[in-house]
């Protein structure tokens, strides 16, 4: 890196809690960064899913850079063993983080794409030599190109929730059902939404955190409004560790939430189907009816909520050299590490700047998108991922390769959780994948989501 490179800016894309977190680290380590956010202000994504109390702890989502850049500003640390939600992380703590790096976030800037100045991805000559170029659209349809020394993907997967397809792929009838289907968790506060589902018959799709939540909400309202239930849609069978790790998982509130989940369906305010792939969705009536691979065919609902997970979209990034598993889209050396098919979420140890090196020197996807399609990603990881490599950006290479974190156990132990043999018995403890109740957090930029793919 010469001179003239080296005075650059570091862009970050995304001012979610690991961007914002990024840019501190960079402060902390005497890098400028300048961090791009889609949205019209910090954590746009996050304050979609504001409604929404998370099971980490105050204490496990502050990040320790970022409280040395508030405390001049007289910031306290709100109680550390308490729940926040989503709108009180963001107001709380990511705005303030935000205000603090004043001028270095940009807000309304989207980022189009990102490469080497002067050459695409096929040049090899003197490519490690140049800085990066990123381009950015405004919602005026004005453009620039910024010319930058290293870039942080921190953008998140928020935008591009999986669709309902057991294959992947967004069922038939899928999009042209959109006006039946949401990707996320409701927000029955709200008198619209709330009066979307009461005395509704609703499907929920999905085997994870925002399907227990969603579960458990829907239960809440089934109890005031009568004629309210969920139908719960597992593609896999129900075993022990379908309702996550309960009592033994080490983040309290994440095991109530699978427990919460497995009242309603005990106390009767939702029907689970197990084994069940969606190949399609048909439209009867103002209803509509899911239908199985297998050819089964359920009995009409109202509403379909997919919390089926998300994935990464790396177009922006499609003129630099990534090296991305072929099955999770994570960077190689990590999608070992984190992969649902052979661990469990507590086998997922530490990573930073070494595990998410790409052959585009200088280039790091972190946070949730660096998990590409894991469902198992906490906030805490990212702040030792953003950590990691802000080491290493200055050369610090010893502590870059250091660990400073140690992650919570599930309670739910195992891999090859993604397929399980429907008619396979299990039992509780007998390694059925933690997949079951991920520790995931949706963060990510703050744009509208498209539509499950379609």
């Amino acid at each position: 890196m010469n001179a003239h490179t080296a005075a650059l800016p570091t862009v970050v894309i995304g001012a979610g809690p690991i961007g914002l977190a990024a840019a501190a680290h960079l402060v902390e380590r005497g890098i400028e960064p300048l961090v791009l956010e889609a949205g019209p202000r910090a954590a746009s994504a996050v304050r979609e899913w504001s409604h929404v109390r998370l099971f980490s702890t105050w204490s496990e989502l502050v990040d320790p850079a970022a409280e040395k850049l508030l405390a001049p500003t007289g910031w306290t640390a709100p109680d550390g063993a308490t729940y926040p939600s989503g709108g009180d992380w963001a107001d709380k703590y990511l705005q303030p983080l935000a205000d603090v790096l004043g001028d270095r976030v940009r807000y309304g800037a989207r980022v189009t794409g990102v490469s080497r100045l002067g050459r695409d991805r096929v040049v090899d000559a003197d490519r490690h030599e140049q800085p990066f170029t990123v381009h950015i659209a405004f919602a005026d349809r004005a453009q620039e190109r910024l010319t930058v020394r290293a870039v942080v993907d921190a953008s998140g997967t928020w935008t591009t929730p999986s669709p309902i397809g057991g294959d992947g792929l967004p069922a038939l009838g899928e999009c042209a059902a959109a006006e039946r289907i949401s990707y996320r968790v409701p927000d029955l506060k709200s008198p619209a939404v709330r009066a979307r589902y009461a005395g509704k018959r609703t499907a929920v799709i999905g085997s994870g955190a925002s399907a227990f939540t969603a579960l458990a909400y829907l239960a809440d309202l089934a109890k005031d409004v009568p004629g309210t239930h969920a139908v719960w849609i597992l593609r896999r069978g129900i075993s022990g560790s379908t309702f996550g790790g309960g009592t033994a998982d080490q983040l309290p509130a994440r095991g109530a939430l699978g427990l919460t989940a497995k009242a309603a369906v005990d106390n009767g305010y939702a029907d689970a189907v197990t084994a069940f792939r969606t190949l399609a969705t048909e439209k009867s009536g103002d209803q509509l009816v899911l239908v199985a691979e297998d050819g089964r065919r359920l009995d009409p609902v109202d509403e379909v909520i997919a919390l089926t997970g998300f994935r990464p979209d790396t177009d922006v990034l499609s003129e630099l050299r990534l090296n991305l598993d072929e099955r999770l889209q994570a960077p190689v050396e990590l999608a070992p590490l984190i992969d649902p098919n052979q661990h469990s979420c507590g086998t997922v140890y530490p990573h930073g700047a070494k595990e998410l090196a790409h052959p585009e020197k200088d280039v790091y996807v972190v946070g949730m998108k660096s998990y590409g399609r894991a469902p198992t990603f906490l906030a805490m990881t990212g702040y030792e991922q953003v950590r990691s490599i802000a080491a290493a950006l200055a050369g610090d290479h010893e502590a870059a390769e250091r660990v400073e974190l140690t992650l919570p156990d599930t309670g739910v132990c195992g891999g090859a959780g993604l397929f399980d043999d429907p008619n396979a018995a299990q039992t509780e403890g007998d390694g059925g994948g933690c997949c079951a109740a991920p520790a995931t957090l949706q963060i990510g930029i703050g744009a509208p989501a498209t539509s499950g793919g379609c």
